[in-house]
């Protein structure tokens, strides 16, 4: 059973840092592709950042500089490092995992909240 969860989230003041983790079992990150997503209030559900089994990193615009996926295969652990936080940046964070034969998966998400 592929299993995913989140930790990390919080409040945090414009302007500062959070780390995000995904805790994986059931499968290797290190032969998935990961994937972070976030959903704030009366909004779609947004793409923020994926790094796949090659290793190869993606990010939404409104991210891109500020926020850094990475994984760490000893740990079997995915994060994502947010610095520079915005109000616009409040929103549930989901982790998502894509292998090859387990197909697609969710964490439970993690709030992040950050006060203006």
């Amino acid at each position: 059973q592929v299993r995913l969860v989140e930790s990390g989230g919080g409040l945090v003041q414009p302007g500062g840092s959070l780390r995000l983790s995904c805790a994986a079992s059931g499968f290797t990150v290190s032969s998935a592709a990961m994937t972070w997503y976030r959903q704030a209030p009366g909004k779609e559900r947004e793409l923020v950042a994926t790094i796949t089994s090659t290793t190869i990193t993606n990010y939404a615009a409104s991210v891109k500089g500020r926020f850094t996926i990475s994984r760490d295969n000893a740990e079997n652990t995915v994060y994502l490092q947010m610095n520079s936080l915005k109000p616009d940046d409040t929103a549930v964070y989901y982790c998502n995992a894509m292998t090859r034969f387990q197909g697609s998966s969710w964490g439970q998400g993690t709030q992040v909240t950050v006060s203006s």
